[in-house]
């Protein structure tokens, strides 16, 4: 019988962990997206969990590109903030620490001038 030191084993080799938004994230981020959606603004979404940020992407329609991304980087938690909408040519349109304050910028889309 042959004994092993625990440093003749293998490292396990951890997968880098994801970046995700919390339940109360998503319930403000699909609190918008349905008012977007019963204005006929936006018609699909997508959300993506990677190793530094998570996106959640809205498109107009299915095969057309992403109109806007709304990203929450936590690096960024302490410099300009957590979360950042981007536009569809890669403009940052608002970046922030508050969630609700930083969607305003699209909620100002269902704003219309009633004649």
């Amino acid at each position: 019988m042959t004994l092993h030191t625990p440093s003749q084993f293998q490292k396990k080799t951890r997968l880098p962990e994801q970046v995700h938004f919390d339940r109360k994230e998503i319930g403000v981020i699909m609190g918008l997206y349905g008012r977007m959606v019963a204005a006929g603004e936006w018609r699909d979404y997508g959300i993506s969990a990677l190793s530094e940020v998570a996106v959640f992407s809205v498109f107009r329609r299915t095969a057309e590109q992403t109109l806007y991304r709304i990203e929450k980087r936590p690096r960024l938690r302490n410099r300009q903030g957590l979360y950042s909408v981007i536009g569809m040519d890669g403009q940052i349109l608002k970046r922030g620490h508050d969630l609700k304050t930083v969607l305003r910028v699209l909620e100002r889309k269902l704003i219309r001038v009633v004649e």
